[in-house]
């Protein structure tokens, strides 16, 4: 597969004049250059798909609760359009390539990253879009899970005549919406436990001081992941130590997650910066032994208390109620503790981990998981690593549940 570096001449990003299309993104590709020279080469299927993914890449974060999706119309071996879905509400991606490419889709061939839906929802099906388009052949990254389309969108436009090839790119392609087809599937929130320690593990000294382990560099890429997913969540007593914000604070801006917050007996202060500050929603999570009238307090500051049946705050029990407030993704924060709490319920999907090249020591130190372990090493979580790279003088590690690449929750 040839590589390339693609430079865009972004038409209208937000384009009222483009009638029903408004909010969709045209681009159109200025130039395409080899990545061993400028010699212009022949793009190819596989091309263009990855073409359809880096368009969706774009707005990770974004489109929840609907997936990430890409879209590229060919004809005749030239580039014709692109769309991408912006948000959830506005146009699919098909619907805006096939506006942008005009009468010029007929006999077209498209490249999408999820298969094209056949349901109304907030927007028309996009596989009517794209049998009245005239589009002749579509190549589908992926197939949807969603039981309202999974295999319908491709279906419908097989027996409309159009040539329909399913998995080009599809690892990638489901990796890109991993958070939505774990949502879909299990109806519970994709959970990624985020560290920042040292080399042997530490994320605080003896003394509890934590700032700054990591570089600038990996604690801004952290403020991506917090983009990036639907909720952030931490323990009372990171709220207690730190009395964080638990914002997004990127140069160009970003989507502040939902803060949640598990305090079984509601020590939160009312003056907490994530009671006072407006910018994004609180729900703090208790027992059901709690102060009633502090509750209120903090209910009256707009808090959504949710106080559990038991004594005790069960992991699986939140994220259940979270899914069912349609949160499709959570970036678990901390302390060590609530990670113990997630690791042991094997509640989570992936482990993010920023290591510094540094050794803090000593036996009080405050672990990256706490809690009491395993009494043998072969009872310890297996995972899969799929990912390291180098943030700044960091390394950044990525590594998900084995059973999760199984089919497990």
């Amino acid at each position: 597969m040839l590589r390339y570096s693609l430079t865009f001449i972004c038409h209208a990003l937000f384009c009222p004049a483009q009638g029903n299309v408004r909010g969709c993104l045209f681009l159109q590709v200025e130039d395409l250059r080899y990545e061993g020279g400028t010699q212009k080469q022949q793009m190819n299927d596989r091309d263009y798909m990855q073409l359809a993914i880096a368009l969706a890449k774009a707005t990770a974060g974004q489109t929840s609760p609907n997936p990430s999706v890409g879209a590229v119309i060919v004809k005749n071996g030239e580039l014709i359009s692109t769309g991408v879905h912006l948000k959830a509400g506005m146009p699919h991606a098909e619907a805006a390539a096939i506006q942008a490419a005009g009468e010029q889709a007929k006999d077209a061939v498209m490249y999408v990253t999820l298969e094209p839906c056949s349901h109304y929802g907030k927007t028309p099906p996009c596989a009517d879009a794209i049998i009245n388009s005239g589009i002749k052949k579509v190549f589908v990254a992926t197939l949807d899970p969603n039981p309202l389309v999974a295999g319908k969108g491709t279906e419908r436009l097989r027996k409309a005549g159009i040539e329909v090839v399913t998995g080009l790119c599809e690892e990638e392609a489901v990796r890109l919406n991993e958070k939505f087809f774990h949502f879909i599937q299990h109806k519970t929130p994709f959970v990624t436990i985020k560290g920042a320690v040292s080399l042997d593990g530490k994320t605080a000294a003896k003394t509890g001081d934590s700032k700054w382990i990591t570089s600038g560099e990996a604690r801004q890429d952290v403020h991506n992941l917090r983009h990036e997913h639907d909720a952030i969540l931490v323990g009372i007593n990171t709220v207690l130590h730190d009395n964080p914000l638990l914002t997004t604070r990127r140069p160009q801006g970003g989507k502040n997650p939902v803060r949640i917050i598990l305090d079984t007996e509601c020590k939160i202060p009312l003056s907490a910066r994530v009671v006072r500050d407006p910018s994004s929603k609180t729900i703090i999570f208790t027992g059901n032994r709690i102060d009633k009238q502090k509750a209120a307090q903090l209910t009256d500051l707009g808090v959504e208390v949710i106080s559990l049946d038991s004594s005790r705050i069960s992991v699986r029990e939140v994220l259940r109620i979270l899914g069912e407030k349609g949160l499709m993704s959570v970036l678990v924060e901390g302390g060590s503790e609530i990670h113990a709490s997630f690791i042991a319920e094997e509640a989570f999907q992936q482990i993010i981990l920023y290591v510094a090249p540094k050794i803090i020591g000593g036996r009080e130190a405050v672990p990256f998981i706490g809690g009491a372990g395993p009494d043998l090493v072969s009872q310890g979580k297996k995972l899969r690593f799929t990912n390291v790279e180098k943030i700044g003088p960091d390394l950044k590690i990525t590594a998900v549940r084995l059973v999760e690449q199984e089919g497990g929750l």
